[in-house]
């Protein structure tokens, strides 16, 4: 079995989407079997927080990561990119609470991996993906994500919203077992997609200390009369940004299963919850 981690180190810088502060973000080559993991470097002895769903404390509009005292906020974007570019050990230091949202996508993130390359890493007894043998349902009103066996990853996602400019959506999307393939399709096809939301709940999310980091320049904003700050991506770039979130979410399983991750006007709240079924399982 093989694993592998990034060849060479990665420094970004930005402002976090819901806490506004600015942080910086260093990722290292990381041991083999060692995983992805988060490191405080601000905070007092540099505390660890792994990138596993056990250390999920928050789901209100991205996922947030702690142990002890140290939290991460927003983890979802950079950890879809790792995945998505092959990457299965990685130590991510950051200085703040938050991760910089960039642009908006996991773009940057996977451009600066495919910069670096990847160092491949031998192991004898590695961590095999679990095997999902019968579907997995999760669900609350007309919402739901599901696992269903397959003999290749796929993701498949559907939205609805009342504005016309976004509508009803559906993409679907595979991840290729090769690390080449799977970080092309991945930096072509998903990572682009930026994040985006509605005109009218701004100002309530603002008041309640959400998406203080949040701009035009870092998110597709949506009104009734179609998009504040186009062009779009692609044309169906909402639904291919839940893809991502679904993806980094799953990563928190550490490998994610061969199946048919199927999910309709799902939220953070529910992927975590299929991770930990899956991990419940045993599967």
């Amino acid at each position: 079995m093989q694993q592998h981690t990034i060849a060479a180190s990665i420094t970004q810088t930005g402002v976090g989407l819901h806490s506004g502060v600015s942080t910086q973000v260093r990722i290292l080559p990381a041991e083999v079997g060692s995983g992805r993991y988060f490191v405080r470097v601000d905070l007092l002895n540099s505390p660890i927080i792994p990138a596993q769903v056990a250390a999920v404390s928050q789901t209100v509009l991205s996922t947030q990561l702690g142990k002890g005292e140290a939290s991460i906020r927003t983890v979802e974007h950079l950890l879809a990119a790792l995945v998505g570019m092959g990457v299965d050990n990685a130590r991510i230091e950051i200085d703040g609470p938050e991760l910089p949202l960039l642009d908006g996508s996991a773009r940057v993130w996977a451009e600066s991996i495919a910069e670096v390359g990847w160092r491949s890493q031998r192991v004898n007894d590695g961590e095999l993906s679990p095997v999902i043998k019968e579907p997995i349902w999760i669900y609350e009103g007309d919402t739901f994500v599901a696992a269903i066996p397959a003999p290749e990853t796929r993701f498949t996602y559907g939205i609805d919203f009342d504005l016309s400019a976004i509508g009803n959506q559906w993409h679907s999307w595979s991840l290729p077992a090769d690390v080449e393939k799977a970080s092309a399709s991945f930096a072509s096809e998903i990572a682009p997609a930026r994040t985006f939301g509605l005109l009218h709940q701004i100002e309530h999310l603002q008041k309640t200390g959400l998406i203080k980091g949040g701009s035009l320049e870092n998110a597709l904003v949506c009104g009734p009369d179609g998009w504040l700050n186009p062009p779009l991506r692609f044309a169906n770039e909402p639904v291919r940004h839940k893809i991502l979130d679904l993806v980094g979410d799953l990563s928190l399983v550490g490998n994610i299963p061969s199946a048919h991750f199927l999910a309709y006007k799902a939220s953070h709240n529910l992927h975590i919850q299929l991770a930990q079924r899956i991990l419940d399982l045993g599967l």
